[in-house]
Order: structure tokens, then C-alpha cells, then sequence
């Protein structure tokens, strides 16, 4: 099966759950998750069957890669992502029904459900395009796809102010953001002459090269996807974006987008890398975009209250180690480091992937019984339900970079990448905040196995928390990948 089937079966589920919703007669509209879900599951299958195609002198090929074994672990990546996402979105559907507009007469009462599942199915679709983009144009559709989708996605809930007020300015920093891109690109392809990514690479590497146009483009391409992946100063729409979306989509901007944005930056910023002409310039921009990140994201995350909000803070964090990484590439191919930048990258989300999620499934688990996304709603969760604190527990644990998981060699992994490439500020930059990590991820396991639940309960209440069965299979599918890829980390780095 040729590779680009993926994308197509992923937009033909999205239009199949659509017409479902649109025309069968459901009682409970949550039926619909399960297309999408059983729909991914294949597709993740197909992932290692695929066929690259004997020549690629097509069109088409031009905007899309063929032979990339990267590409399809960020497909791989976006495909789960997707899937858990649904998990999450069933359990949290009776909040989307809470909070959406009240059915018209007739109506069914769960109306708006269909399209709360559908939407991610269409950003998983441009996610996965966008792993394998190769071309200026397809890059700008794919993320806009993306881009697009997630606008309706975070302001769903149109009867929740917060996520109103996080659609707005994700809308309205999100279109700045493209406009950057959009300009970036123009002066690229002024300067290149191609809007082939192979071709601009041939003639950034020409010594002869506009450099001032060459790095002005550059800079333009960098502020806009900075804002993509969470990198400081441009990273203000996070914390406000990720408290007032729905949780589901939450995580999917969490992982998903912050995956493909890596994906798409590391392709645009590798043939600059590749130029003896701009590669020390590009270099120093990187490592204080990666520095200044490191520290906004770190400190910001230390007073946090709500969890929302400490997990975006968290996640800007993190943006700052895989800048670390790419800020490391190695100048001269004889100084090469025995793991590449784009394979560290790769780890590092693959690993993220694993503990974000599972982390946002234990908070959508507590939030259907809680009322508020506080620190404080899991205080003595240890007493109430000791398996969500667990799960809780592995996640933090990896988040923080504790060994025996698997974000500890994700931190491990950048670290020697940056000691290789004698990056010593950027490495002390590094281990300081990952200090600083260890404290405002371990106080929540402290406060979930210390600290007694606020209130007595009255006798006979029932203070446990109803997990559903599909989603304890995913926290328990993710704490054991999370702790055997701390272990043996080349099950990770095999999938490259």
C-alpha cells in the first residue's frame, strides 16, 4: 500500500464519522469515538506495511517524501496522540454537552458530540501530512490544516467563557504567526530561487549566498514556528490556551502540534544548519532561543496552582531541551555525534508523547468527578483512588527525567548531544532546569500521597473515582511503555 493512503483512510474516517453523525440514528452519540478509534488502531497497523514507491518524478512528489523512516514515526506519533485523544474525549464528553449550545426542539440532546470526535480525526490528517511535507507549499497547507482545526477545537465549549476567551487568542496570535511564516518564506524563496527543500538547501550551501536575506528569512521562519512549538518570548498564548481549551484537545495541542512542529522546524531550519555561510549565526540564535526557554518555563512553572497551567509551563520546558537538542547540531560532519539531533528530537517526543498523555488521562478521569482543575483537587488522590495515583506518579516521574523512565534518557539523550558539541552554557542552562522540573512535578506526588483530601466525607459517601475500562488500558499500556523505555531505550530508537 503506497504511504499516502495513510492520510487519506485518516480523512475518509473523519467524513465517515461526520455522515454517521449526520444521519444514523443514535441513542448515544459516543459510538462515534469508537469509528475513529478502531479506524486508528488499522492505520497504526498500516503504518509497518506500507510500500515507498519504485520512482518518485511525479508531481506529486514534490511536496511529499517518500522513503523517510522519520516521517513515519512522527505519523506514528500523530496517529496515537489521536487515539488517546478520543479515549479521553469519551469520558469527558458529558462536560462538551454541559457546555455546548442547548439542542434545538427536535434535536438530539447529545448534539455537537459528533463533530467534538470528527475534528481531531481531519488534525491528525494534517499532522501527519506535515511529517512528510517537503515543500514550502505543502508545509503551509498541512499546518494550516492543522492550524485551522485547532481554532475550532479550543473554543468548542461556546458556553464556557475560558474556552471563548483561549479560542480568540489562539485565533488571533495563531493568524500573526502565519503571517510571520508566510513572509519567511517569500524572502526564501527569494533568496533560493526553489520552494523545494532540497533545492534551498543546495543553495543556502553555496558560499555565494545572500546571507542578510538568507538570515532575515530566517528569522521569520523562526519566530513563527516558535510560537509553534511553545518557544519563550513566544510562548504568552499557552498557559491561557491550555487552561481554557477542553482537556482532550489540551493534550493533542500538547503533543500532536508541538510533535509536528519539531518535525516541520527541523526541516527548515536543517538547510541553514547545512551552510558553512550561516550555520555559526544560526547556531547562536538557536541556543539563546533554547536558553531563554529553558528558563522561562522552568521558573514560570514553579507557582503554578492549577494543573492546566503547570502542564503548559511544563510543556514550554520541554520545547526548550528539544531546542537544546536542535541548537546542538553538529557544525562539521567529522565532529558528528554518535546520534543525530533529529534522532534525540524524535525520542524526546516519542517519550513525551507517552507521559503527557497519560498524565491528561488521569486529569480528565479526576475532572469528570471534581469541579476545577486545581492542585488541590488531588490532594490524598492516593487515599481515593490509589491507581490514578499511580499512574499519576509514573507520569510526573518521567516528566521530571527520574531514571528507570523514559523521560530520563529523553533529558539524558540532549544532554550528552550538547556535551558532544561542548555546548557547556546551554548544558548548566539544562541541568538547572531540569532541577527545577524535579520540584514542581514531584509536589503533586507529594500532595497526592501526603497530604489528607480536603473536607470528611459523610459516612457512607463514596469518594472513589469510576475510571472507564478503556482508558485504565491506556494508563496502564502507557505506564508500562513508560518504564520499559526506561529501561531499554533502543525499543524507542528501534522504530526509527
Amino acid at each position: 500500500m503506497p504511504v499516502y493512503y495513510l492520510e487519506i483512510i485518516v480523512v475518509a474516517l473523519g467524513l465517515l464519522m461526520l455522515m454517521v453523525d449526520a444521519f444514523a440514528n443514535l441513542k448515544d452519540k459516543r459510538s462515534i469515538a469508537w469509528i475513529g478509534m478502531v479506524g486508528l488502531l488499522v492505520v497504526f497497523g498500516l503504518l509497518f506495511k506500507v510500500e515507498w514507491p519504485e520512482s518518485t518524478e511525479g508531481a506529486f512528489w514534490k511536496f511529499y517524501t517518500a522513503g523517510d523512516q522519520l516521517a513515519l514515526f512522527f505519523k506514528g506519533i500523530a496517529i496515537l496522540t489521536t487515539l488517546i485523544v478520543l479515549i479521553m474525549a469519551i469520558d469527558f464528553s458529558p462536560i462538551v454537552v454541559k457546555q455546548t449550545a442547548d439542542p434545538e426542539p427536535g434535536a438530539h440532546p447529545q448534539s455537537g458530540l459528533g463533530e467534538f470526535f470528527a475534528l481531531p480525526m481531519f488534525a491528525c490528517a494534517g499532522l501527519m501530512w506535515m511529517a512528510s511535507a517537503n515543500n514550502l507549499v505543502s508545509i503551509f497547507v498541512s499546518l494550516e490544516t492543522v492550524t485551522i482545526t485547532f481554532y475550532i477545537m479550543v473554543a468548542y465549549l461556546r458556553r464556557n467563557v475560558g474556552s471563548l476567551e483561549a479560542g480568540v487568542k489562539y485565533l488571533i496570535l495563531g493568524a500573526l504567526s502565519t503571517g510571520f511564516l508566510v513572509y519567511g518564506f517569500a524572502w526564501l524563496f527569494g533568496v533560493t530561487g526553489s520552494m523545494q527543500l532540497s533545492e534551498i538547501a543546495t543553495a543556502l550551501a553555496n558560499p555565494e549566498v545572500n546571507t542578510t536575506a538568507a538570515l532575515f528569512a530566517f528569522a521569520l521562519i523562526l519566530v513563527s514556528l516558535a510560537f509553534k512549538v511553545g518557544g519563550a518570548p513566544f510562548h504568552f498564548w499557552i498557559p491561557d490556551v491550555y487552561q481554557g481549551a477542553p482537556t482532550p484537545i489540551t493534550a493533542f495541542l500538547s503533543v500532536g502540534s508541538k510533535a509536528a512542529g519539531f518535525i516541520v522546524l527541523m526541516r527548515l531550519i536543517g538547510p541553514f544548519l547545512a551552510s558553512e555561510a550561516l550555520v555559526d549565526k544560526v547556531s547562536i540564535v538557536l541556543m539563546a532561543l533554547a536558553i531563554l526557554t529553558l528558563i522561562v518555563g522552568n521558573l514560570a512553572a514553579l507557582p503554578q496552582k492549577n494543573f492546566k497551567r503547570l502542564l503548559a509551563y511544563s510543556s514550554v520546558a520541554h520545547a526548550g531541551f528539544l531546542l537544546m537538542a536542535l541548537a546542538s547540531t553538529p557544525r562539521h560532519s567529522e565532529s558528528a555525534s554518535s546520534m543525530s539531533p533529529a534522532t534525540v528530537i524524535a525520542f524526546y517526543l516519542g517519550a513525551y508523547l507517552l507521559m503527557t498523555l497519560l498524565a491528561f488521562l488521569v486529569m480528565t478521569t479526576v475532572r469528570n468527578q471534581v469541579v476545577g482543575e486545581d492542585l488541590d483537587s488531588y490532594k490524598g488522590l492516593a487515599r481515593r483512588s490509589p491507581f490514578l495515583a499511580f499512574a499519576l506518579l509514573i507520569a510526573m516521574a518521567s516528566l521530571a527525567g527520574i531514571p528507570l523512565t523514559a523521560g530520563f534518557f529523553g533529558k539524558l539523550f540532549v544532554f550528552k548531544l550538547a556535551a558532544d558539541q561542548e555546548n557547556w552554557v546551554l548544558l548548566a542552562v539544562g541541568l538547572i532546569g531540569a532541577s527545577a522540573g524535579f520540584y514542581y512535578y514531584l509536589k503533586i506526588a507529594v500532595s497526592m500521597f501526603l497530604v489528607a483530601p480536603e473536607g470528611s466525607p459523610t459516612e457512607g459517601e463514596n469518594t472513589s473515582f469510576p475510571i472507564n475500562p478503556v482508558a485504565r488500558i491506556a494508563m496502564i499500556a502507557l505506564i508500562v511503555a513508560i518504564i520499559v523505555g526506561g529501561i531499554n531505550p533502543n525499543i524507542i530508537l528501534g522504530l526509527l
